[in-house]
């Protein structure tokens, strides 16, 4: 079981560093909705393993950037 979370952790971790290199170099736009959704989905991973066994600091970081990703993603845009 152990290993399953590692690699399950391993792909949270991906996403997330997929989402801010490709942000860096400049073939993904962060108001974008790829930038948000790997993003979203990488943290949510990572809060997901961060709680077995319970890690608060981990789990409060990776809470958090869910909820900020998914609200990026989420909130009208304007103009």
């Amino acid at each position: 079981m152990d290993l399953i979370h590692q690699l399950i952790s391993f792909v949270g971790a991906l996403l997330i560093l997929i989402a801010y290199v490709g942000h860096q170099l400049g073939w993904v736009n962060a108001r974008g909705a790829a930038y948000n959704i790997l993003n979203a989905t990488g943290s949510a991973i990572l809060a997901w393993i961060a709680l077995h066994p319970f890690q608060v600091g981990f789990v409060v970081l990776e809470t958090v950037w869910t909820v900020v990703s998914l609200w990026a993603l989420l909130r009208p845009r304007t103009a």
